[in-house]
């Protein structure tokens, strides 16, 4: 087989046996949640194309499309370098194991150096055959309650996909949203401290004595610690301003 010019920097997956067409559609819909679109599909059962895997692609039908109808697994393989299987048993072969992250590592790591990757899926009634996981380079096993182990394909697929999505970079672990405004810097956290202080002295707060410096330090190490936004300083500054205008009304 001649290797195109252009190798795609994606995994192919590699459905073996399907045999629900719904599934296939579902299992299109989960890569292309996370930018995969290189579908291999291998003799399904129910024959190709299939318009319940088209109707269950919801927006995905591209991949039905455009996706590679082998008729055996060797065809399916024949131009990948490294091949991945989706297993959640045991098969005593002497393989390396790999789980979900660190198996899209390693897949991300072999397509930049410019290798083909497959990754395998079974077929839904009991997952891929020992002939068919013994032509892989690794098998991939989910951390899966022993006692219900099995996954549907498309949320095999869809947890491949996650993880690929992950070992590419393409996800940030935590973000905070804004909303309209930004981190209150350093100088206004300063002024609303003093702002504070001072009020409260005029109120008495600071007492007894002998406890005044304490309070005053703690009362600035709140401020320091506590991760403010603009928005928030401007609005414990009208709090202050307004229980000011508020006693005194009384007077």
């Amino acid at each position: 087989m001649t290797r195109p010019v252009s190798l795609p920097k994606i995994p192919a997956f590699v459905l073996v046996r399907p045999q629900m067409g719904e599934n296939i559609g579902a299992a299109a819909r989960a890569m292309w949640n996370f930018g995969l679109d290189h579908m291999r599909i291998v003799a399904p059962r129910d024959g190709w194309p299939n318009p319940a895997a088209v109707a269950m692609a919801s927006g995905a039908g591209r991949l039905l499309d455009e996706a590679r109808l082998c008729p055996d697994l060797p065809d399916a393989l024949a131009d990948c370098d490294f091949v991945l299987a989706t297993t959640a048993r045991g098969r005593d072969m002497t393989k390396p194991v790999f789980a979900p992250e660190a198996a899209m590592a390693e897949a991300a790591k072999r397509i930049a150096r410019g290798e083909r990757v497959a990754v395998l899926f079974g077929p839904e009634r009991a997952g891929l055959e020992n002939e068919d996981v013994a032509r892989a380079n690794a098998i991939v096993s989910v951390p899966v309650n022993p006692a219900f182990a099995s996954l549907n394909l498309a949320q095999c697929v869809l947890l491949m996909g996650y993880e690929w999505m992950r070992a590419t970079g393409s996800v940030t672990d935590v973000t905070t949203e804004m909303a309209g405004t930004d981190w209150a810097s350093g100088q206004e956290i300063e002024h609303l401290a003093a702002h504070y202080e001072e009020r409260l002295e005029e109120a008495g707060f600071f007492f007894p004595a002998h406890k005044v410096a304490s309070m005053k330090l703690n009362l600035r190490n709140m401020w320091s610690r506590m991760p403010m936004t603009r928005a928030d300083v401007q609005m414990m500054h009208g709090m202050m301003r307004q229980m000011v205008r508020w006693k005194d009304r009384g007077k």
